[in-house]
């Protein structure tokens, strides 16, 4: 299972340095700053995590093999688009959701090995999910994908819920429970981008609307 666990940790950081990749591809950036935004997209969230669960030293630099995927992840993105053609907006939040099914539940994971309450692992399964997208996002200007109208950290809360259901209040295989959970997240996120469902809003009226 450890070794299940490390390889979705993986693909994790591959489906975000791709994205990270996309959106400075976006921007015109030169080699070195989709390198820069592709690392911090795929590493943010969990270097986060792992700060504030003091779980030391953080995963990359445990091991190098964290770095290197997303360096390879993010040239192979380069080198695709290059070939095929450009990839359009939607196929950028396709990958993003596929990247957040996978940070949220390996997050919350993590926080339950540390002995974490319940509600500060969904927090810690929320954070790895969208840490990296936001600060990805922000060096790119750009408005962070979880302060946008379609449901996006409601996902991850979602999916982080139904993992800690799952694994404390059933008996199936470990696998299941976090395959189960992803899936959550992917089916919300991507059901929100079809169908632009989002929460219902707040908007106060200043005194020249009234």
């Amino acid at each position: 299972m450890g070794q299940l666990f490390y390889l979705a940790d993986l693909f994790g950081v591959v489906v975000f340095a791709i994205t990270g990749a996309l959106m400075a591809g976006r921007k015109s950036m030169d080699m070195f700053g989709v390198l820069v935004i592709a690392i911090i997209t795929a590493l943010g969230g969990g270097t986060l995590r792992d700060v504030i669960l003091g779980n030391y030293p953080v995963s990359w630099i445990r091991d190098d093999t964290y770095i290197g995927v997303a360096s390879l992840a993010a040239v192979g993105t380069v080198l695709w688009v290059r070939l095929t053609q450009p990839i359009h907006e939607r196929g950028l939040l396709i990958a993003d959701a596929f990247g957040l099914a996978v940070f949220t539940v390996i997050g919350t994971e993590v926080a339950l090995q540390h002995q974490a309450p319940h509600s500060a692992a969904v927090i810690m399964g929320v954070m790895t999910g969208v840490a990296g997208g936001v600060m990805r996002d922000v060096i790119c200007n750009e408005i962070p994908l979880i302060f946008q109208k379609e449901i996006y950290a409601t996902a991850s809360i979602l999916g982080a819920l139904v993992f800690i259901g799952m694994t404390e209040f059933a008996s199936a295989a470990h696998w299941l429970n976090a395959g189960t959970a992803m899936t959550v997240v992917l089916l919300v996120r991507l059901a929100a981008i079809r169908w632009h469902l989002r929460l219902p809003q707040l908007h106060l009226l200043d005194r020249s609307e009234r």
